[in-house]
């Protein structure tokens, strides 16, 4: 049996839980390695994979939940449960034109696709996008259950100017995601 030293401020200790606190606590109120943890299940709803098409693209959305991921905002770590959004999207032609489904995205800062909350009285949850190449795309996407089978997709988008000085000339940065309200993805 492995037996785990974890360091808790400046003493080495034998146990040591981080202080556990419900989805959609503020920001200001997560101490140093606290834990948002989903004690309600409100992502579990959201697992699965769906599909849509959108202007001639297949969608396919993989959503997966992570639980206890290491974060960092505003400059404080913590420790989250998420829900982690993968694609594939593919032309009329049945081409991949663009899949981050199989990516190591664990270190990088383009196409995550997590998580930031819930709103429990739309019945929705909210992510944060980074975008793709050179972060152009990067936004906000709302996702609504509407029953056991389909969800809908809100896609906002904000803007970013590429140049030569921001991003390698040739760098694919074309948004395959749908930029659209109200699309609806149903279960596979």
């Amino acid at each position: 049996m492995k037996r785990f030293i974890i360091f808790c401020g400046l003493f080495a200790v034998l146990s040591c839980k981080a202080q556990q606190l419900p989805l959609n606590t503020n920001m200001e109120d997560i101490p140093i390695n606290g834990y948002v943890k989903d004690f309600d299940n409100e992502l579990n709803p959201y697992v699965g994979t769906y599909k849509a098409t959108y202007e001639g693209k297949e969608i396919t959305l993989f959503i997966t939940k992570e639980e206890n991921r290491p974060m960092k905002l505003m400059n404080k770590n913590f420790y989250n449960d998420v829900l982690s959004i993968r694609y594939i999207v593919k032309n009329s032609s049945g081409i991949v034109l663009q899949n981050t489904k199989d990516m190591n995205l664990n270190n990088q800062t383009r196409f995550n696709i997590l998580s930031m909350g819930t709103m429990p009285e739309l019945g929705k949850v909210a992510f944060g996008y980074d975008g793709t190449n050179c972060g152009v795309g990067w936004g906000q996407i709302d996702l609504k259950k509407l029953n056991a089978m389909q969800i809908s997709w809100d896609y906002y988008p904000n803007n970013r100017i590429v140049s030569d000085a921001t991003c390698p000339p040739g760098t694919d940065t074309t948004v395959y995601l749908p930029h659209t309200k109200g699309l609806v993805f149903t279960k596979q």
